[in-house]
């Protein structure tokens, strides 16, 4: 579905990825873990198409998007879900969600939203209620629910534990489960790597914009060196 060959990408003159590598298959769970700055917020932003790379390719579902805009990858499939500013705080549970679907028309805006209420419960409760009054949790499912209203076939999640408590964040990747179990392949940048882990197909660890290791999620799950240097055990 989702291949990266040897990218290289970052921000103006400072280049963070070095020849980054990535493949994300039909129905896979991906997580990246790693240090802080080694990268992985910086290679989702290049998949999605806010940064683009200056070297290398990604490909999607057989199509080079290396140079395509974040609304175009949108449309070809590919939904994003950053760290920050993933909401519209001012606007109401059901006008957020009415944003994430602006590329649709009316019924399946409404079909789309009646899943994501479906999946996210607090959102039907709350769907009047304006984003700035939820909790940290609330405003998680609120920006993963708004991703899923173009029905993405790959949604790249950042970071979607920070700042949660551990039953919040439990709560998060139950639900990210459930999201996947609808058929979306999933690639997760994350803190808690090894709750990450524990729902993942496959498991990539970059180190200063490089790919350091990479296997199954289980395998890196056992690996005392990757445990002791990442995982915190």
């Amino acid at each position: 579905m989702l291949d990266v060959n040897d990218v290289y990408s970052g921000y103006g003159s400072m280049e963070v990825l070095h020849g980054v590598d990535l493949h994300v298959g039909t129905d896979e769970i991906i997580t990246i873990i790693g240090p802080n700055g080694a990268g992985k917020s910086t290679l989702l932003k290049t998949i999605m198409g806010y940064l683009t790379p200056t070297s290398g390719e990604i490909i999607f579902s057989e199509k080079n998007v290396s140079n395509l805009r974040p609304d175009q990858k949108v449309d070809l499939g590919i939904g994003y879900v950053p760290q920050l500013d993933n909401v519209f705080p001012s606007l109401t549970v059901k006008e957020n969600l009415e944003m994430g679907g602006y590329l649709e028309d009316k019924d399946a805006i409404q079909k789309r939203a009646d899943n994501a209420y479906d999946l996210f419960p607090i959102l039907k409760e709350k769907k009047n209620d304006k984003v700035k009054t939820m909790s940290g949790g609330q405003r998680q499912m609120m920006a993963m629910g708004r991703a899923l209203m173009t029905a993405p076939e790959l949604i790249l999640l950042d970071e979607p534990s920070a700042g949660l408590s551990p039953k919040i964040a439990d709560e998060i990747f139950y639900l990210i489960e459930k999201v996947h179990k609808q058929g979306a392949s999933i690639t997760i940048v994350e803190q808690d790597a090894y709750r990450s882990l524990e729902i993942s197909d496959k498991g990539y660890v970059l180190a200063m914009g490089k790919n350091e290791f990479t296997d199954d999620a289980d395998k890196i799950l056992t690996n005392e060196e990757i445990k002791e240097a990442y995982l915190g055990q």
